[in-house]
């Protein structure tokens, strides 16, 4: 199967946030909530998977990259966070244990949490990987008056990317975000402004990063036996010594019997 991708090309972008209402109406995601803890009420949120930011003249829409290898499905223990065949990273709120490793692990800061459910999840763009199996363009793509954001094969969207770069030098930087970054994602930017302000991942150079975050989780199983271990010994040694202390206290002052009774002492 072939990784399917979108490709937003942010000097078509008019900044109109379409794809952000077609977002919320396809997720059901209700009102944007303040926080006292964010900056904008209109930064990603469990309320918002996709968002435009603007760089000097140019709308870029935030939203998750559905990294090739991703982090976030390699720090997840439970396999909450699953990657599909056909590129969307998705996530099983049924399977998750709330550890958040997912939100530590990705690189471009992009998963929010539920944190004012009393049952909360894990909350980001899932590209409408159930559009997707329906044969259908994710809503925001749709959504686009000005085709800013398009959809298909990955491969076939590089070769577009480039095209439109080579073609007009002047209006583009010579890079596709998404291109090699961390691996390789299946959300693609191209833009005429420096895109690095979108998310630390953007300097975290070509490699994948599951290898990373795999070589600090694979100790997690271990060490998770090792502590349950030691407070075990560290419980039966308590109460081991507590059970001597119980014996030689007896035995220094021994309790001694109640006087039988009448009936007791009868013959």
């Amino acid at each position: 199967m072939s990784t399917k991708a979108i490709l937003t090309d942010t000097t078509l972008c008019s900044g109109c946030e379409r794809c952000v209402e077609a977002c919320k109406t396809e997720n059901r995601l209700g009102k944007d909530q303040p926080r006292r803890w964010k900056l904008r009420i209109d930064d990603l949120s469990a309320t918002r998977f996709t968002t435009i930011l603007r760089k000097d003249d140019e709308f870029v829409r935030q939203q998750c990259r559905h990294c090739l290898d991703p982090a976030c499905v390699s720090a997840c223990l439970v396999g909450a966070m699953q990657k599909t065949p056909d590129g969307p990273v998705i996530y099983d709120g049924d399977r998750c244990m709330g550890c958040r490793y997912c939100l530590m692990a990705c690189p471009f800061e992009i998963p929010r949490y539920e944190w004012s459910e009393a049952v909360p999840h894990v909350r980001k763009c899932t590209m409408c990987h159930e559009r997707l199996a329906r044969g259908e363009v994710p809503a925001c793509v749709e959504a686009c008056p000005e085709k800013a954001t398009i959809f298909g094969d990955r491969d076939a969207l590089l070769a577009e990317a480039h095209r439109r770069i080579a073609a007009d030098p002047g209006r583009y930087l010579d890079r596709v975000l998404g291109e090699t970054d961390v691996g390789g994602t299946s959300v693609l930017l191209i833009a005429g402004v420096n895109l690095d302000f979108v998310g630390p991942g953007v300097g975290y150079g070509d490699g994948p990063l599951p290898e990373l975050t795999w070589a600090a989780l694979s100790k997690v199983p271990p060490l998770a036996l090792g502590v349950g271990g030691l407070m075990a010994g560290v419980f039966w040694i308590t109460g081991r010594r507590m059970k001597l202390q119980a014996e030689a206290a007896e035995r220094k002052n021994p309790v001694e019997a109640p006087p039988a009774s009448a009936d007791e002492r009868k013959p």
